[in-house]
């Protein structure tokens, strides 16, 4: 990413010039939901800069094997994407009387008595949350600009690696140090912050979903549990969003061991609990030591971004925040007396 070394922290007006700008990519990427090719360019950019590793070749092989893995990781995300439309209603026709049985012996009241009515629930949950119908409708009607979206922040992503220069004819400016000069070094500061958060964020998450991902994958070949592709695809996506992924996946193979029977299903309940226990582990050790943020800050921000962007809004909410944090960080403010709380009456 686009580095200006020796660049001190200011607040003078070129810096607040690259705070305006970065102020605004936000306000514009949450406002006209660009978060799909802003997080295409960030992942693609992580991606290219792991791949340049070889000194023989440069830059250009690092993206040869780019999109040699990107056209890769299409086909399997098609692939997957294909068996989960397929199996996701013959998991609910195996699952469910297998639940309304279980909750017959238990006692547990259930708010559906078969597929249909679940079916007739879900519907009148959607009828009643318009915004949601009118979310996926547009998602759908748009699905060849999202396409064209990722393509475009792929495309970002290898120009910028290419090439980082923000300004590339700054030697024959007659002034060295113009205002536009400094803005710019100071703008590629504010996006560099920025990347680095993500790097920050998004490598230890990833990191965290893998190592779920392979026990999930271990366990579900041990147990023997139907759908694997399923399994480990939806744990390792949704290994990605922060806290609220967990539910998803958790439930999802809970109602795949419910196709088996529900002794499958405790046992694939139990083993989450134990697995989700390490990650919780994981996570003081892999984010807690990099981000430090309280766990309600974290959901607040995962609420805001769901509620701006969708699911890429949640994907971004804990980057924007560590960033956010580490620009704050690094302003001085003088020596300023720390507020104290108002005594209690």
């Amino acid at each position: 990413m686009i580095t200006v070394e020796g660049l001190k922290p200011s607040v003078g007006k070129p810096a607040r010039v690259s705070y305006l700008v970065i102020l605004a990519t936000f306000v514009l990427v949450g406002w006209f939901h660009m978060a799909t090719p802003l997080l295409a360019a960030l992942f693609s950019y992580l991606a290219l800069t792991k791949l340049h590793f070889l000194k023989r070749g440069g830059k250009w092989l690092a993206v040869v094997l780019f999109l040699i893995l990107l056209s890769a990781a299409t086909y399997v995300l098609g692939h997957f994407t294909a068996q989960t439309i397929r199996a996701l209603p013959e998991i609910a026709d195996k699952a469910i009387p297998s639940v309304i049985e279980w909750a017959r012996q238990y006692q547990v009241e259930l708010p559906f008595t078969d597929y249909d009515s679940l079916k007739e629930l879900g519907l009148d949950t959607v009828r009643n949350q318009s915004q949601y119908l009118g979310g996926i409708a547009k998602f759908a009607r748009g699905a060849t600009t999202q396409f064209l979206f990722l393509a475009m922040g792929c495309a970002i992503a290898i120009g910028l690696f290419l090439n980082p220069r923000l300004e590339i004819d700054r030697e024959k400016h007659l002034i060295r140090n113009n205002f536009y000069s400094l803005c710019c070094d100071h703008i590629a500061v504010r996006f560099t912050t920025f990347y680095r958060s993500f790097a920050t964020v998004m490598g230890a998450q990833i990191l965290i979903s893998a190592v779920n991902t392979v026990f999930t994958g271990i366990f579900a070949l041990a147990v023997q549990l139907p759908y694997a592709v399923v399994v480990i695809g939806v744990t390792f996506l949704c290994g990605l969003l922060p806290i609220v992924g967990n539910l998803i996946s958790n439930t999802i193979i809970v109602a795949i061991g419910f196709t088996v029977s529900p002794q499958i299903a405790l046992i694939a309940l139990t083993f989450l609990v134990l697995i989700h226990k390490l990650e919780y582990f994981l996570n003081s050790k892999i984010i807690g030591h990099r981000i430090r943020n309280p766990f309600w800050l974290t959901l607040l921000a995962l609420i805001v971004g769901e509620r701006l962007m969708g699911v890429p809004g949640m994907i971004l909410a804990p980057i924007v925040l560590n960033y956010l944090k580490r620009e704050a960080s690094i302003v001085e403010v003088g020596d300023q007396e720390a507020p104290r709380p108002a005594p209690s009456s």
